[in-house]
Formats: structure tokens, sequence, C-alpha cells
């Protein structure tokens, strides 16, 4: 029982180890609220477009409706709320999950009838009764507020806060975006694209009955220029660290593993040279060799762990790696012949 309960708190240690990147990442685009309105309601409308909606209170009375698990994004979402249109009259609840009793849902209303017309209006969602109610936008947001550069970087923001997430980087390289309709996809693609940053769509299904569209980044680099004009920072240079001491790591096993393969390479190589040698001169003794290859024979028997250039170092007057291997080649030849009239 004491193992198995060490086993569970190691595999919670793990999991919140994983997760610990992406709320590093929304704990700090949490805090960046550009100084621009045109840019607050940029991100205010990726916020809405992935997890909002509009509700009917009854015939000609409408109801904008915010819901996330994410209290990050709720209170991101609740100060742009006041701070982009002013809207004071804001409902805020606190709900269990009815699947996952520990997980927290939070509700964000906007009931009065003015409150709701301002915020339509500045989201460019002119007239609500055009929307499906209690759907979804097919769209994330109006291409009109997303015509600027610094805009765009703050939907991109807000697209991460409502429905993106980034793999443990000391793992693997993964950041996806998650959107209910095929449409906002490819509207998530096409704004990650005018960054020069290339993004990838796939279906997931997440039950029988609700399929996700996922939009995803695998490389490296691509997810730093994304952390970066997200303008997180510090999540950023924590990516960088992390990058280089993977490449360092990957640059010494490259390095350790092209040396053994030449040991390997240098040691068989070695034990066929010798076993030529020791053939040569079982046969005709290496005293009847030519000169030249009596001095690199002996030399190689003494010296059985040396590269060839190693070896050639090794004579007296030196010689370079190809002068060594024309000798060995020779020895072999003559042991070659040696070993065929034994057949």
């Amino acid at each position: 029982m004491p193992q198995q309960i060490q086993n569970n708190r190691s595999t919670k240690k793990q999991s919140t180890k994983k997760s610990s990147f992406s709320k590093l990442v929304k704990e700090e685009a949490l805090t960046k609220i550009s100084t621009r309105l045109h840019c607050q309601i940029a991100e205010l409308s990726a916020i809405f477009g992935l997890c909002g909606s509009i509700g009917m209170l009854r015939p000609g009375q409408y109801v904008v409706r915010f819901q996330t698990e994410n209290g990050i994004l709720a209170k991101k979402y609740f100060t742009l709320l006041k701070k982009t249109f002013n809207i004071r009259n804001i409902a805020c609840a606190v709900q269990r999950n009815s699947f996952h009793k520990k997980n927290r849902c939070y509700v964000i209303l906007v009931e009065q009838a003015q409150d709701v017309r301002t915020l339509l209006l500045g989201l460019h969602l002119n007239d609500p009764a055009k929307q499906t109610v209690g759907s979804l936008p097919k769209r994330i947001a109006d291409p009109l507020l997303l015509q600027s550069d610094c805009c765009k970087r703050a939907f991109l923001r807000g697209c991460f806060l409502a429905a993106g997430s980034i793999t443990d980087p000391e793992k693997s390289y993964h950041m996806e975006f998650l959107c209910t309709s095929q449409g906002q996809a490819k509207q998530l693609l096409e704004i990650i694209a005018t960054f020069g940053i290339e993004a990838h769509i796939v279906q997931r299904r997440k039950t029988s009955s609700r399929v996700v569209w996922v939009v995803y980044v695998k490389e490296g680099d691509c997810i730093s220029d994304l952390l970066n004009i997200m303008k997180t920072h510090v999540a950023l240079l924590q990516l960088e660290n992390i990058r280089v001491k993977k490449e360092i790591a990957n640059s010494v096993n490259r390095m350790v593993n092209c040396q053994t393969a030449n040991l390997q390479k240098t040691i068989t190589a070695s034990t066929t040279q010798v076993e030529d040698i020791l053939l040569l001169d079982q046969e005709i003794g290496l005293d009847h060799l030519p000169q030249d290859l009596r001095q690199i024979a002996k030399a190689r028997l003494e010296y059985e762990d040396l590269t060839l250039k190693e070896l050639g170092q090794m004579l007296q007057p030196p010689i370079g790696k190809s002068g060594v291997n024309h000798r060995l080649r020779k020895i072999k030849n003559m042991a070659d012949q040696i070993r065929s009239k034994r057949e």
C-alpha cells in the first residue's frame, strides 16, 4: 500500500509538470493587456468567439454568456469587458462541473439590454437575431477587427487563453488551439500565417457526437515566434533555455554516438588486420616481408587500438592515413592469396 501511494504521488507530480508550462504562458498572458482600445477589442473578440455564446432571456431580450473552467481566462474576460466597453453590470457565478465534481465552471453573463447591445456592436455582431442563439459564431472574429498587426497579436493571445495549450517542451514541441468549427480553424490558421509561421489543421473527435478542429504547430522555432507575438516573454525565455539545453544534449549524444561508431569500426578493422598479419607471420614470417610492410605489420601488432592516422604517426618516418591504408591493403591481399591456396 505505501508503494502504491508513492506511485500515485509520482504520477500526480508528472501530470503537474506536463501542465505547468501552459499554465505559465496563460498566467503571463493574463497580465498582458494592450493600451490600445482596438487591440483590447480584438483580444476580447477572440475569447468570446471561442468561449462565448448569445442566449435569449425572452423574445427580443438577449444575453451574452461566457463559460469556462479556466479561472485565469474568466478573470481576463471580466477585465476586458470593463476596459473595452465600460460594462459594469456583469453577473458572475461559479458552478461545479456535472461530470467532474472537483472542476469549477465559471459563468459570466451580460444581461442588461444596453450593455448587450454595446458589446455586440463593438464585436461587430450587429444583429443578434441573425446569430445562432446558444451557439458559437462560425468564425472567431470579424476580419475588420484584425486589420493591423498589433490587433492580430492581441487576437492570438486571446485565442491561446481561450483554447490553447502547449506540451512540456522538455518532452516535445507542440502547441495547439481547439476550435469548434472548421471556419474558426481556418481563420486562426490565416492569422498565424500572416506572421510567417506554418501551422496545420487536423480534425479530432472528442466524443461520439462532438468533433473539434485543432490548429497546431510542431516546430520549436514556430512556437517561440508565437510566444513572442503574444508578448509572453518570460515563457519564451524559459522555452529557449530548454531548447538550448536539449540542443547541447543532442550534440553531445551525436558526438558520443559518432565516436562510438568510429571506435567500433576501428576495432573491427584492427582485428581483421591483426588476423592477416598473424597469418603471414605463420606462413612466411614477417621478416621476409618488404621493409615497409614489415614496419606497418609490427606497428599494428603492437598498437591494435590505434586508428590508421595514429598508427602512421608511430612509424619512422611518419606517414599519412592513406599510406597506412595502402600498406595494410597489400598485407590483406597477400593473406587472401594464402587463404585461397588453402581452399
